[in-house]
């Protein structure tokens, strides 16, 4: 009896833990089945797909017009298109008050989305399941948790109405002869700050391992797969995961042929796309990254998979009111980005075949041509999507040569519609001789699409050069679109910070140092006899020195900024409990382990904190030391024009500078224009801290007194022991 008892609570406890592994079997292959999904296209022409992409809606009641349009526009035109696909990339509500500085939950907001897309969805006579929205941090801002009271999009999205719950959704869109694969990803924070610390996606390594999962779902068969991902951040616009790891990493391993995403609306420019490969940590100079050298190797062994995609921001809707429609033609992926400013389109023309050589993939391409392993039937037509409103009776592809210096025009075809009446779009085609326009310069071709419809109204796309060798042509970005596309913020933040911070503790204490040590004097009368520019810059970094007051509070504000936080502030919408910030992020309690506090809002919180340091700190240090400087200045000469101090400098010395220092000390411009600055200055700090305090409900004088003060009062105290000559 006493063996039986504990064999018996021995079966016990292994049944259970097989039945809880059969339980967690069930729930992953259940959660699997709900975020994968598998649509055949029915009707032609299979070779071809086209999916809609829509971003950055921004709903909003203090601007009733973005929904408003959105109902009137986006409806007709999605059953003009007749997408497999209506992706929609984040920022489905604005959550921000009429001033712009409050940023959490409206469910207002909420309410009105649903009911527009409701109304788009019906007015499309599209399938609602083929509707795809993500999260954008604008309707993450302030929600403390996924599933919670205040977390809206579950309740009023597309996704969430149709219980896609993950943060990664896959759908293949499947024809007769390939499979697309498109994959959603939100990288949301899992715990949603307000804004303004909530500006960048956060992958986590479990989100990564899932998209891996995801991309490598067909990896298995034979039939080939065109891979989109989808999602709000750029990323440029992503921080890496605890492992270190990025979204890159999971997209060059499954040869990705491009990510769509938004976030950056049109602000910066139109040239908001990206071509990556591997390297590139921390910045990308241009849109193409340094061009591989072709080595051609047409041996019998495969062609590796290619380690390169395209990254497209496209427009917002806020206030370009943007739709991109994207198609897949044989495998070949192409874009066309249409502005509803001006109203509805009649018709939308989209080449699918021959790419812009400025957006093609260059590498898979330029291999197949080189090596003869193309699929001559994807070559030998020139092809465009035609969507109307009109019938169309009239469609001619027409390829312009620039050699000569000017475009003339060397092949004009007519386009005959493909497939038949039952099509689930109009995709026309023109016989040609593709290698008539072999040429080793990617943009000497240009092809441009004209259809007229019934009622005689000519569309034309835009002119685009090609290249059907596979060259690439080069895009250049501004230096605006570089520094929003190009570089890699959250892999560049603690080295600009920590170079901040080390820059302005070098020019307090090396002067501090060398008065300290050495025997140099340092003074304006040095200076006047060196006249070096090294000499100048010590002379008025080592008058700071001299102003004490000035200079340990200085070195103290550095030292509060470093070691204690800047302020305490309600960073949810419930405004339940404050959390206060440092440089490393936003300390905040995990809802799911009560006693663990961690940092979040890293990189976010670098738009306060290097804003703080470049724009406030940094100028008044220098602004103070230049206060100081000019008053040894004036103090000096003053002296010498009273004849309360022996003459220092030679008469002829004397007489070509009178005039000047008769200026410099009747009248002090230089004092009035710092005087300006330090204006100036305080002007721009206050902005940004009361930015702050209606941000997250913050009085100055109780949350964040240091931040707010420190700079304002140090330099007032500065200019009040700089008035003088005492």
């Amino acid at each position: 009896m006493g063996i039986v008892i504990p064999m018996l609570f021995c079966l016990t406890m292994h049944f259970a833990a097989f039945s809880e592994q059969i339980n967690a079997k069930i729930e992953r292959d259940s959660n699997t089945r709900l975020r994968r999904r598998v649509v055949d296209v029915k009707g032609g022409p299979e070779s071809v797909i086209w999916v809609v992409q829509l971003s950055d809606l921004h709903f909003s009641v203090h601007h009733p017009d973005r929904a408003l349009d959105f109902r009137a526009l986006v409806g007709p035109a999605l059953s003009m298109i007749n997408p497999s696909l209506v992706l929609i990339t984040g920022d489905l509500t604005d959550g921000k008050s009429k001033d712009l500085l409050i940023m959490k939950q409206n469910e207002e907001e909420w309410k009105e989305y649903q009911e527009v897309m409701e109304d788009v969805v019906k007015r499309s006579a599209l399938d609602k399941n083929i509707f795809y929205d993500l999260r954008g941090n604008h309707d993450n801002f302030g929600v403390p948790v996924i599933g919670g009271s205040f977390d809206f999009f579950s309740k009023y999205s597309i996704n969430g109405q149709l219980g896609r719950s993950g943060k990664v959704n896959s759908v293949t869109v499947q024809t007769g002869e390939r499979k697309h694969l498109f994959v959603g990803i939100d990288s949301t924070m899992s715990i949603g700050l307000r804004g303004p610390t909530n500006i960048f996606g956060h992958p986590t390594d479990q989100l990564l391992t899932e998209i891996d999962s995801e991309l490598a779902q067909w990896n298995s068969q034979s039939e080939p797969v065109t891979k989109i991902s989808f999602g709000h951040f750029p990323l440029s616009f992503s921080a890496l995961s605890d492992l270190e790891k990025s979204l890159k990493d999971v997209f060059l391993k499954h040869s990705l042929s491009a990510y769509l995403c938004g976030h950056l609306h049109t602000s910066f420019g139109k040239n908001l796309k990206r071509h990556h490969r591997l390297g590139h940590r921390f910045f990308q100079l241009n849109i193409h990254p340094t061009q591989l050298e072709s080595a051609k190797n047409c041996s019998s062994v495969a062609m590796p998979p290619v380690e390169e995609f395209w990254e497209w921001e496209m427009g917002d809707w806020r206030k370009s009111r943007a739709m991109r429609i994207l198609a897949i033609d044989s495998g070949f992926v192409s874009f066309l980005d249409i502005d509803f400013k001006l109203g509805a389109k009649r018709t939308i023309i989209l080449p699918t075949f021959p790419l812009d050589s400025r957006l093609m993939s260059t590498s898979p391409s330029l291999h197949s041509y080189e090596c003869h392993s193309i699929d001559p039937s994807s070559y030998e037509t020139v092809r465009a999507l035609v969507f109307s409103v009109s019938p169309i009776i009239s469609v001619v592809a027409r390829v312009y040569d620039s050699e000569p210096g000017n475009l003339d025009m060397v092949m004009e075809a007519p386009m005959s519609k493909h497939g038949d009446n039952s099509s689930r779009g109009d995709l026309y085609t023109a016989m040609w001789n593709f290698k008539a326009f072999e040429d080793p310069s990617p943009v000497r071709y240009w092809l441009q699409i004209e259809a007229i419809d019934i009622m005689g109204r000519s569309s034309l796309t835009e002119l685009t050069p090609f290249s059907i060798n596979g060259l690439s042509a080069k895009l250049s970005w501004t230096w605006e679109e570089f520094l929003v596309m190009g570089c890699q913020w959250a892999s560049l933040y603690y080295p600009i910070f920590w170079a901040c911070l080390c820059f302005i503790f070098s020019i307090l204490i090396i002067p501090k140092v060398l008065l300290a040590f050495t025997k140099g004097p340092y003074t304006y009368k040095s200076f006047r006899a060196n006249k070096d520019s090294v000499s100048g810059v010590t002379w008025v970094l080592a008058e700071l020195c001299r102003l004490s007051m000035v200079w340990f509070g200085m070195l103290g504000y550095l030292f509060y900024l470093i070691l204690f936080p800047w302020f305490s502030g309600q960073v949810f919408t419930d405004g339940k409990g404050r959390k206060y910030m440092t440089y490393k992020g936003w300390v905040v309690k995990i809802f799911s382990e009560s006693k663990k506090l961690e940092f979040i809002g890293s990189p976010d919180i670098m738009l306060v904190v290097l804003s703080h340091l470049c724009f406030v700190v940094l100028p008044s240090i220098l602004v103070a030391a230049i206060l100081a400087a000019e008053k040894e200045v004036y103090r000096v000469q003053f002296l010498s024009l009273s004849g309360k101090k022996e003459d220092d400098y030679s008469s002829e010395n004397h007489s070509s500078n009178g005039r000047l220092s008769k200026f410099c000390v009747y009248k002090r411009w230089i004092r009035k224009i710092l005087l300006a600055v330090c204006l100036a200055i305080c002007w721009k700090h206050l902005k940004n801290s009361r930015g702050l305090m209606k941000a997250y409900e913050m009085n100055p004088f109780l949350h964040f007194p240091v931040y707010s003060f420190s700079v304002p009062l140090l330099l007032a105290y500065t200019i009040y022991k700089t008035r003088g000559i005492q």
